[in-house]
């Protein structure tokens, strides 16, 4: 390594090739980098969709779920199998192992589906898909005035072609609208006069509207296809469709005895913004797309859309490029920040020439970064940037210290050339070490499992690519530059006293720097060093009960113990679900009134908090009908299954970064609860204000070992009563509402005299109340299903149904009410599973986010789940959300953080050959927790799933100060001095190093930790653990270090007298001089070897002679 570094200190002009080499291939890695707002994270999840018309939940189950679910048990990689079974239809969602390939995953889940051997008979093909990770790019309605649904629909199939076909634009998706099918719609009497059944009149649409090919005539002269072409694809071209001839010989046709419409589905699905009449058009950025170009081209088409068209008009409702723009300038102002309070600490504590050096350190390093960021994946997203500010006080660290001893070396004498060398070559392995350990530490976030790994590993990814960019330019950079640095040269002309210059004034204020950091060693720390090292037990025992007191703190909840930080949104959301088979009307005054809430909520607050401002807090509000806003928990089977009963409003409020900071969005949330009051009768009624990271607060899962449905129902009752007498706790929710009414027929005696049973009585009341779909074909982009069934108003009343003619195998028809009786009673609205088992999942809010969620779980787990499991035996309890994220996350880091600690004992111990100060460095990282949770409790934050990620981080950055101590007391040592000489010269001579590393990590933070904005509440944990446990550190390595060396030293002092009897000098018992001896000993031994065979060889001689 030294010929490297003498060869770029010789050849300054290689140096700055490899600067070049650095800017070039650095700017172009920066442009050809994505942006995104999150990390780009790989998909890990299968769902598998199964539609069974006119099914019952319980048809659903048996038929297909439970035919999955256990073809896919012992499918390596697969984590979980939730699946919920609903009218009509059939999910199942597979979390599936980081390690294993999802797309081989995919391949063996869809081969499990295919050996299920007897699906039923109606069953659509089952559908098994990967579901690939997306981020919102722009959300924007089409809305206009007194436009239908159909105009609406139609325009905006036109704009998601227009904008598929632009390039970088591949996902867009619609709703606010149900499907289109055509009806054909009869009537009993007409059935009757016709003397038709349901299934004549779908065998003859079946068989009479379609194309089909007939072959081909070959003649002489040419060919002919045969083919007959009766498709129609709109419901008029069905009317002439021939049915029978009637009693009379007249051609009965369909047009004649059935109403045909095209028409919307009956589902009531609809969606309006500020009370018109919308279709919600979202785009989505894949992991290849960059969300800002996406953006940027999207906004374009919106205004040049609204230029042209005056009817209709698109509206921006979310924009996620300006959320992202808005971040990525706060983290990059506050990365500025940082670097500029770096610049200062290092200008005022280090030579103005050195300082400027050891920064260039920051721009070629991130440059060097970018040049492979690419091939990782990385994009330029808030985690990523939020990485770089993290690095940006490490990056210094070796700097400084490379820089300090070369330019102590030249004080001694040397050359520049030779003190750029020498200097860097005797603190060389402590550097190595150092950005090894601090890799180390920082690579443990990428093994942490869920999705905190994901997140977070980008930063780990960071931070381990610029530091391995940082060594390079530490050991070859930086002391060629130093090596020709005016810093090492002694002035050669005189100074023009009357005119400014800059290095001459930066040369005053260095001198202040100096004395203030003089001031420092000599009167404060030296001092407290001396006492500390002569009252070592009395010292230890000082640090020892800071730590206890954190502890008792934590403990007894002092400082505040959570799962994840509670990030304020930009959208709130309100779900409400009346009970099933509620009339629509009604569900859409209810939220209406919600809505009316919702706005005046947002007017109070506008009166209090932005008397001076014109702007608006709420932005719009989107009313959606039929289907919940809660679209995650839709996707994972809990919840919403849509209908009449549901809906929900997304209230678009004033960005976070642009609204006043003493509004957030729980603030809006409370008072809307507050105006709403109880809804009686509602199910469901939550209000979402904030972006949860990992999920619900409180999420509980209640299974039932042995399917015992009654036991689990009451279950679920006294646990719902339970966390509603929680004044805690808000919106509490279950994915197990009361069902919808259900008529449940039987069957009378004479019924089965006539022929009939229960599956042909069944088929005709289905084929009435429900629809036969007789045809199912595509017309443009939409998939179109043909309906048969009775018109809208018979279907309309129960008594239409008492009086349904059944046909019997005889041809004759009896009404329904002399065959068979009726109860009504509920059913299920869904089932659902979890790993098999029967499930009733129960969330819950928090009032106050502020609150913490973990002190709540830890309550419910450690007295009210006991309760209830020894009360129904056959229970157990799974916890969910936030608890389950936190806990996969914590669980890895069980075997992660050991592998950390043993891989940088090891680093150390190779550095320098020993046991003991490995382990004393070690031991330092406990106790550095102290301030990390005070810093927390300052801040107004509780202690986190991301505050362990910075106290993982922490512990590399934590070693660097201790190997730079613990080298310069090893080299004392060889030199030797005495043991208390070299352990007190060390630190002295050390302070400033270990001062201006800590201190520049601490201000490359500082801006984060002090930002205001909601959005970096997700950040400031780990930033917190880490700038206060480094600021801690420092006084623990100058302080604790040194101590615990000293005691360390008496035990192998004593501990040798024990063993051999022998007393030795405290010096050499250390390692450094046991090496150091020996290899002594190796030279004496080799000396007398050779002394004692010429001497032998000599005398053999003369006894010859």
């Amino acid at each position: 390594m030294r010929k490297i570094i003498r060869y770029f200190v010789t050849y300054p002009k290689a140096v700055n090739i490899l600067i070049l080499f650095f800017i070039v291939f650095g700017t172009a890695g920066i442009i050809s980098l994505n942006s995104s707002f999150f990390p780009l994270i790989d998909s890990k999840f299968i769902s598998i969709n199964a539609n069974y018309p006119g099914a019952s939940p319980e048809e659903i189950e048996e038929g297909v779920i439970l035919k999955i679910e256990e073809n896919l048990k012992g499918i390596p990689g697969v984590v979980r199998v939730t699946s919920t079974s609903r009218e009509n239809t059939g999910s199942i969602m597979i979390e599936t192992d980081d390690n294993y390939d999802i797309d081989a995953m995919l391949f063996e889940i869809k081969n499990a589906v295919d050996k299920v051997s007897s699906f039923p008979v109606s069953l659509e093909p089952v559908v098994v898909t990967k579901i690939e990770e997306q981020q919102p790019t722009v959300i924007f309605s089409l809305s206009g005035v007194d436009i239908d649904l159909k105009s609406l629909k139609n325009m905006a199939k036109n704009i998601e072609d227009d904008l598929r076909a632009i390039d970088g634009i591949s996902q867009v998706s619609l709703s606010g609208y149900p499907d289109e099918e055509i009806e054909i719609s009869i009537n009993e009497q007409n059935l009757l006069a016709y003397n038709l059944s349901f299934q004549e009149i779908v065998n003859a649409v079946s068989s009479s509207n379609i194309l089909i090919s007939g072959g081909n005539i070959k003649t002489n002269e040419e060919d002919f296809l045969i083919r007959a072409n009766n498709k129609n694809y709109y419901g008029n071209g069905l009317q002439n469709l021939v049915l029978k001839n009637d009693f009379k010989g007249k051609i009965v046709r369909l047009g004649d005895v059935a109403k045909i419409s095209d028409q919307f589905s009956e589902t009531p699905i609809s969606t309006f913004v500020d009370y018109n009449s919308a279709v919600v058009i979202t785009t989505s950025s894949t992991n290849s797309e960059d969300l800002l170009d996406s953006a940027k081209i999207i906004n374009s088409y919106i205004d040049e859309f609204n230029e042209v068209n005056t009817r209709f008009k698109l509206t921006v409702l979310k924009d996620y490029s300006i959320s992202l723009k808005q971040r990525t300038n706060l983290l990059l102002e506050n990365g500025g920040i940082g670097i500029f309070l770096v610049l200062i600490f290092l200008s005022l504590f280090l030579n103005i020439r050195l300082a400027f050096w050891v920064a260039f350190s920051i721009p070629i390093s991130f440059l060097g970064m970018l040049i492979f960021a690419g091939e990782f994946d990385i994009t330029i997203n808030l985690m990523s940037l939020f990485g770089m500010i993290v690095v940006i006080g490490i990056l210094v660290d070796d700097g400084i210290v490379i820089a300090e001893n070369i330019f102590r070396h030249y004080e001694q004498g040397k050359t520049p050339e030779d003190a750029a060398i020498d200097g860097t070559m005797e603190v060389m392995p402590a550097i190595v070490s150092a950005i090894i350990t601090t890799i180390i530490a920082f690579s443990s976030l990428i093994l942490l499992d869920g999705d905190v790994g994901d997140f977070f590993g980008e930063v780990a990814l960071i931070v381990i690519l610029t530091l391995t960019i940082s060594l390079v330019e530490a050991l070859i950079i930086l002391p060629a530059h130093l090596s020709k640095s005016k810093a090492l040269q002694k002035p050669t002309k005189k100074i023009d006293e009357s005119k400014f210059n800059f290095f001459r004034y930066m040369k005053r204020i260095n001198s202040r720097g100096f004395e203030i950091m003089d001031w420092l060693r000599d009167k404060i720390y030296s001092p407290t060093l001396k006492f500390a090292l002569q009252n070592r037990f009395a010292s230890l025992s000082g640090f020892i009960a800071a730590l206890s007191l954190t502890v008792s703190s934590v403990i007894g909840g002092i400082i505040a113990v959570d799962f994840f930080p509670i990030v304020d949104s930009d959208i709130l959301t309100i779900d409400l679900k009346m009970p099933m088979g509620t009339n629509e009307k009604i569900t859409d005054s209810i939220i209406s009134m919600v809505e009316e809430n919702a706005i005046e909520a947002g007017k109070e607050l506008e009166q209090k908090y932005m008397q001076n401002d014109n702007r608006s807090l709420i932005q719009y509000v989107n009313k959606n009908l039929g289907f919940s806003a809660d679209n995650m928990s839709m996707m994972k089977g809990f919840g919403d299954v849509g209908g009449s009963a549901t809906a929900s409003l997304e209230v678009y409020i004033l960005d976070s970064e642009e609204r006043p900071s003493s509004i957030n969005a729980s603030m809006l949330a409370s008072l809307i609860r507050e105006k709403t009051g109880e809804i009686i009768g509602a199910e469901r009624f939550t209000l979402n204000d904030a972006a949860n990271f990992g999920g619900s607060p409180v999420s509980i899962s209640l299974l039932s070992e042995t399917n015992n449905l009654d036991e689990l129902k009451k279950a679920k009752e006294e646990l719902i009563l339970q966390l509603k007498n929680n004044p805690l706790l808000t919106d509490i929710s279950n994915n197990d509402p009361e069902g919808i009414k259900e008529i449940q027929v039987k069957l009378k005696e004479n019924a089965y005299l006539s022929g009939l049973d229960f599956s042909k009585v069944m088929y005709q009341i289905r084929s009435a109340f429900f629809g036969i779909e007789a045809q199912r074909f595509q017309r443009g982009d939409d998939e179109i299903k043909v309906w048969v069934r009775y018109d809208k108003n018979t279907r309309s009343y129960v008594n239409n149904m008492e009086q349904m003619k059944i046909l019997t195998p005889s041809g004759s028809r009896v009404p329904l009410n002399e065959i068979a009786t009726y109860k009504v009673q509920r059913g299920d609205v869904s089932i659902n599973h979890l790993d098999g088992k029967r499930e009733i999942q129960i969330n819950a809010n928090l009032i106050d986010p502020n609150i913490s969620a973990a002190d709540i779980v830890f309550d419910l787990q450690s007295k009210t789940i006991p309760v209830i499991k020894q009360k129904y035996p056959s229970i157990t309890a799974s916890f969910e959300g936030q608890y389950r994220e936190a806990n996969k996350t914590i669980q890895s880091a069980y075997t992660v953080f050991p592998l950390v600690l043993f891989l940088i004992f090891a680093t150390i111990g190779f550095t320098f050959r020993t046991y003991s100060q490995p382990f004393l460095l070690i031991l330092l990282i406990p106790f550095s927790l102290t301030t990390v949770a005070w810093g927390h409790l300052l801040h107004g934050f509780p202690v986190n799933v991301i505050s362990l990620l910075g106290i993982i981080a922490l512990i590399g950055i934590l070693v660097n100060d201790g190997l730079v101590l613990i080298s310069k007391f090893n080299s004392n040592l060889r030199e030797g001095m005495t043991f208390d000489d070299a352990i007190y010269k060390a630190g002295r001579e050390r302070f400033r190093a270990i001062f201006l590393t800590s201190i520049t990590t601490m201000a490359g933070l500082a801006p984060i930790i002090l930002e205001k904005s909601f959005q970096a509440q997700l950040l400031k944990p780990m930033a917190i653990s880490i700038a206060y446990g480094i600021g801690y550190a420092t006084f623990l390595t100058l302080i604790l270090l040194p101590i615990l060396i000293s005691i360390t030293n008496t035990f192998k002092v004593k501990g040798t007298w024990l063993m051999s009897g022998k007393v030795l000098d405290k010096r050499d018992v250390e390692s450094p001089v046991v090496e150091l001896n020996r290899k002594k000993w190796g030279i004496y031994s080799k000396f007398y070897s050779c002394l004692f065979f010429h001497c032998f060889y000599a005398m053999r001689k003369k006894i010859l002679v």
